[in-house]
């Protein structure tokens, strides 16, 4: 499979042979690449689906020309190409975005996706591009409108390129625009949320959530899910939503997860709260609404404001309690994989993301390091006062 990053002439000049051929792809012009031969040779390509079929160009030797002049090349390949072929006019993007993309897309994502990808449309990408045709969004008019909407709302901004992208991507795929104006543009930096509990945290919070269990039947409720959440580790709507015939004794069979259908472990603490949730009523929900107990729990807790006030951490989240769970089984020397798994992730780097360690414990693991390094070089330094072979320590005394 094709190397893919921004090529560039140093880049380029630190490419080395291997035993096969290899290439690597362009990522700011799709079908440039850079072919390396075993020989050692470098070679520019160029390859462009057509009406008729692949059309394929060489550039020549890399080092014989500049990766600038190549993709002003192709682009210009590409443009003369377009313009020989006759095409019907573009969409405009709110039909497009109404249409094709709506069918092909945004139907077979998830509900709560749903409706954040129909906010950004309303309020950022509809206002700005709705009236135009998909051919003629440039990528000077993108980006003028991406830095308007940054200056307002930074994270916004980058969730709606990111879906602008997306949509243009589609239209690509649909012919109806050659190149994606908005790709290789740069996002607004966000400040990445670490926060977890410590061991002392987890236990002020399992008093005030043990205190609310003994108030009003929406009060037990809500501090029941986020004990859950706290043991299992799972995403606030798993639970939120859990349906009776999804728990099966000692796990859960969620039908339907951020990443499809998963299986959660319950340990004998979850196991309890789901068992004495399960008995309370005839729901089919294991939290059902106090007002209506055909429906499930509202996903707002506003409980959850007033329990992490008296446990004294009033910046975490409820997602946060996901990372709590991933920072636990990584101090208790869970590999990353059986972690991914716990949490349901279909990728590792995505655990990587979640399994924080705190100040104390790489304190703490520093130490560890240096006694038993200090440990060692003790042991070395003994055994040449006493006449021995410090590449040996075996025979050293202990």
């Amino acid at each position: 499979m094709p190397r893919r990053r921004r090529l560039t002439d140093a880049g380029i000049a630190r490419l080395r042979a291997e035993v096969r051929e290899y290439t690597v792809r362009d990522t700011v012009v799709a079908g440039l690449g850079v072919r390396v031969r075993p020989s050692g040779s470098r070679t520019f390509i160029y390859h462009r689906k057509t009406d008729n079929g692949v059309k394929k160009m060489s550039f020549g030797p890399a080092r014989l020309c500049k990766v600038e002049e190549v993709r002003r090349a192709c682009l210009a390949a590409a443009a003369v190409e377009a313009d020989e072929r006759p095409r019907e006019a573009a969409p405009l993007f709110r039909d497009f975005v109404a249409g094709p993309w709506k069918t092909a897309c945004l139907d077979r994502c998830k509900r709560s996706t749903q409706k954040n990808y129909r906010s950004l449309l309303k309020y950022h990408l509809l206002p700005a591009f709705g009236a135009r045709r998909l051919d003629r969004i440039t990528r000077s008019m993108a980006l003028g409108w991406f830095e308007r909407c940054s200056s307002a709302t930074p994270v916004n901004a980058n969730r709606a390129l990111a879906l602008l992208g997306q949509i243009l991507n589609h239209a690509m795929a649909c012919s109806h625009i050659g190149t994606n104006p908005v790709r290789g543009t740069r996002r607004n930096p966000e400040a990445r949320h670490t926060r977890f509990l410590a061991r002392e945290e987890i236990a002020r919070l399992h008093r005030v959530l043990d205190r609310y269990a003994e108030g009003s039947r929406s009060q037990a409720r809500q501090a029941d899910i986020v004990r859950l959440l706290l043991l299992t580790g799972c995403r606030k709507n798993e639970i939120v939503r859990l349906h009776k015939d999804e728990a099966k004794g000692d796990r859960l069979e969620l039908s339907d997860s951020k990443t499809g259908p998963r299986t959660v472990l319950l340990n004998a603490r979850a196991r309890e709260v789901v068992e004495r949730r399960m008995a309370e009523s005839n729901s089919p929900w294991v939290f059902p609404s106090v007002r209506d107990p055909s429906r499930p729990q509202s996903d707002t807790l506003p409980l959850w404001y007033r329990i992490r006030c008296e446990a004294g951490i009033e910046d975490v989240r409820l997602h946060d309690l996901r990372h709590t769970v991933a920072s636990q089984a990584v101090l208790n020397g869970v590999p990353l994989p059986v972690v991914a798994r716990l949490l349901g992730h279909s990728d590792v780097r995505m655990t990587m993301r979640y399994a924080h360690v705190g100040d104390r414990e790489v304190e703490a693991a520093s130490e560890r390091v240096g006694q038993a390094i200090d440990t060692i070089m003790n042991r070395g330094r003994n055994c040449c006062l006493n006449g021995g072979d410090p590449e040996n320590l075996s025979d050293c005394s202990q």
